[in-house]
């Protein structure tokens, strides 16, 4: 097997951060003695989650075996997802903020086939994944991240309501704005004009218009979840999209 150097598009200032919650999280385990000391292991689940690497291309990359990669990487993203923050505290922020709306937006992150398929396989986007319902400010920061859901059991709609987006942003004061998708979801679900008989008029256009100019920073915070290429394709269990995804955000909020 061959070894060559590489690089990862990260700043030292996030690996510092991991490292420190290893270490604390190693002090208070009680834990003396590990393979790799925690920016090592920091380094290791900062390349795992942006670039996708495998477990056996990590294992071999650090000197370790793959188990300890997989021992390591979950420890880690599960510090890291729990300091994420909840839906509740995300609106909270918001309202504090004096900001009156967020963009809702979702996404199915592709995941590989298992023996129990069957409530993961997405028809709209004909492939296995997880459905994720996320939050994004004004600015196009993403904010908050949910629990993942099998793609084929739920649509945005169902999988928003599922989650009490609505009735939790109901009693912030926030509106939401999201696409066609998330029509009738509630009455603080503001999505563009649908034309039932015939073409929208100009007013109803131009309120679409102006919808998709404010909703359109909700693909921008979802565009920067995906730099991260674990989640291009998820090879691990389905189950574990939502510790990467929760993960990924805390470290975006956290070093930034």
């Amino acid at each position: 097997m061959l070894l060559y150097p590489s690089a990862i598009d990260l700043s030292s200032t996030t690996l510092r951060y991991v490292a420190e919650v290893l270490r604390t999280h190693h002090r208070t385990i009680g834990s003396r003695w590990r393979k790799l000391r925690a920016d090592q292991q920091a380094l290791l689940v900062l390349v795992f989650l942006r670039n996708g690497d495998t477990y056996a291309r990590l294992a071999a990359g650090f000197g370790i075996g793959v188990a300890t990669v997989y021992r390591y990487i979950r420890e880690t993203t599960r510090l890291l997802a729990a300091r994420a923050p909840s839906l509740t505290a995300a609106l909270w922020r918001l309202a504090w903020t004096f900001t009156n709306f967020a963009i809702l937006d979702g996404t199915v992150i592709r995941t590989d086939r298992i023996a129990a398929n069957r409530p993961f396989y997405s028809g709209k986007h004909r492939y296995h994944g997880i459905n994720l319902q996320g939050l994004t400010d004004p600015d196009g920061t993403l904010i908050w991240i949910s629990k993942g859901i099998p793609a084929g059991l739920v649509n945005d709609t169902s999988a928003a309501r599922a989650h009490h987006i609505p009735d939790l942003a109901e009693r912030a004061k926030i509106l939401l704005l999201a696409d066609r998708g998330y029509h009738q979801t509630a009455e603080n679900v503001i999505t563009p004009y649908k034309s039932w008989h015939g073409e929208l008029t100009q007013p109803y256009r131009d309120a679409n218009t102006a919808h998709a100019r404010i909703r359109c920073q909700g693909e921008r915070g979802f565009a920067t979840l995906k730099n991260w290429h674990v989640l291009d394709r998820v090879r691990c269990c389905p189950h574990q999209v939502s510790t990467l995804a929760q993960a990924i955000l805390t470290l975006q909020h956290e070093t930034r």
